[in-house]
């Protein structure tokens, strides 16, 4: 009796020994949440408390990657196979070439800041590494890694030049309170994508690192953080940007949760095989912070001009903003186009960067909305092919305003040829909206789409009159 006694004390010591070691280790866990579909159920995994793992200050960020690696192996290399350390996707056909090839941010060019070719430091502030601040920058360094940017749970991580983290961050403080990434480690880079806040993404702006139901329904009323869709294995996340890619693989969407037919109403489930869920479910963009629509880098250099970063700033010239915006209604099949520098134009027109693949006898294709961008920037007057200067660094528009010096130094590191003489031509970038979703309560209704006034352009969609008259017939 007294062995068992004995017995029962020690099993009793065990699990209170146990369930004492769980809550000094791990953090604590969210409970299961039900989310916006009967198809879905997200339950949130406790992440270990690291605070005890860092004790002693650490003097360089390759340090603390160094101590990531000791438990965690092979994360690096992981990371190293990934966009979003190589900045190039993996090869691809490309629509109207021969063979295939890996673009990404690393050697595309865009009408936002132009390209990163040559502006590295400035550029590359996002990038998940230390210290790429040229050409020269070793890929295949592992202790260059930046595990923080994406697993800071402390708020304190700020990342500066070349991605090395900005003079004064705690490095110990911030290793100590890592975690699962957040909807703000995320959108500390992809929110200020472009140069400031709502910049590239209308749809992406920091009110979603914390929302309210109101801003983004899956977010704000369910909890989910962008790992929830765009999920993860060995660190390469799923997930594809038209402004960088021409396919569809790796892509996110709305299917892959809500797999039934959404709707009561047959009617409306009908609409799914033209309409994307996005189309009803995201009316406007921008909500509460005002997205660039317009950036003419025509302008830069008058130093006469009021400076205001939603106006005019000498160093990129003028801009415009638009807040609570209506999206661009286009067909969609998931594909695009991708304008490569050396690529001729016609300057009298306005050039399509990423043009979306699909129209209306495209049975892939569906109407989805988007964000349109329009830029004015250099070109050569005699190649008739857009042109991608440094802006910042020695050299750069940025220091000197000198556009010729500042050309002639983007052409040599793009290898494009320019022959001395250059003007400003217009382009226009597609950006698709996939966040800012909002309940069914708020969505689009019949007389949004239909009928006079309605925001749909039917014609320009392909459509001879508004479809609820013609029986949907083009």
């Amino acid at each position: 009796m007294h062995r068992l006694k004995q017995g029962w004390v020690l099993a009793v010591l065990v699990v209170l020994l146990t369930v004492a070691a769980y809550a000094i280790w791990f953090a604590p866990g969210l409970p299961p949440t039900k989310g916006p579909g009967p198809d879905f159920t997200r339950t949130v995994r406790p992440h270990l408390n690291h605070s005890a793992f860092f004790t002693e200050p650490f003097e360089s960020p390759e340090q603390v990657t160094a101590a990531c690696l000791e438990c965690h192996p092979d994360a690096a290399s992981e990371v190293m196979k990934t966009s979003h350390w190589n900045w190039l996707g993996d090869e691809v056909e490309i629509p109207g070439r021969e063979g295939k090839m890996r673009i990404g941010k690393k050697n595309l060019f865009n009408n936002f800041c132009l390209g990163i070719r040559g502006n590295w430091a400035s550029c590359t502030s996002c990038h998940a590494g230390y210290g790429w601040k040229d050409a020269s920058f070793d890929f295949d360094d592992k202790h260059k890694v930046d595990c923080l940017v994406c697993h800071d749970g402390t708020g304190g991580y700020v990342k500066g030049q070349a991605g090395m983290p900005k003079p004064g961050v705690d490095l110990l403080a911030v290793a100590k309170g890592v975690g699962w990434p957040t909807r703000r480690n995320c959108g500390v880079c992809h929110s200020f994508g472009g140069g400031g806040l709502g910049v590239k993404h209308g749809d992406m702006d920091d009110t979603l690192d914390n929302p309210k139901e109101e801003d983004d329904v899956h977010m704000g009323r369910a909890g989910l953080t962008c790992i929830d869709c765009h999920k993860t294995e060995r660190h390469r996340i799923r997930g594809r940007s038209m402004s960088l890619g021409v396919d569809a693989i790796n892509s996110v969407g709305c299917t892959d949760c809500h797999t039934k037919a959404p709707h009561v109403d047959e009617r409306l489930n009908t609409h799914l095989r033209s309409v994307s869920c996005e189309t009803c479910h995201i009316p406007n963009y921008a909500r509460r912070v005002a997205t660039k629509m317009w950036w003419d880098w025509s302008k830069a250099g008058n130093d006469n001009r009021e400076e205001d970063p939603h106006h005019y700033m000498k160093i990129k010239g003028e801009f415009s903003y638009d807040q609570d915006v209506v999206p661009t209604y286009l067909w969609w099949n998931k594909t695009n186009e991708r304008y490569l520098l050396g690529d001729k134009i016609d300057p009298d027109k306005e050039t399509a960067l990423n043009a979306p693949g699909g129209d209306i006898m495209d049975p892939e294709a569906k109407i989805y909305p988007f964000k349109l961008h329009k830029g004015r920037h250099p070109y050569d007057l005699e190649h008739k092919t857009f042109l991608q200067p440094v802006t910042s660094g020695e050299g750069g528009y940025w220091r000197e305003f000198d556009w010729d010096k500042a050309l002639r130094l983007g052409s040599e590191f793009v290898g494009i040829q320019y022959s001395g003489k250059y003007g400003f031509a217009d382009s226009v970038m597609y950006w698709p909206l996939s966040h800012m979703v909002v309940e069914k309560r708020r969505a689009l209704n019949c007389n949004d789409c239909h009928g006079a006034g309605g925001r749909m352009d039917w014609k320009a969609l392909g459509y001879s009159e508004d479809p609820i008259l013609s029986g949907g017939r083009p």
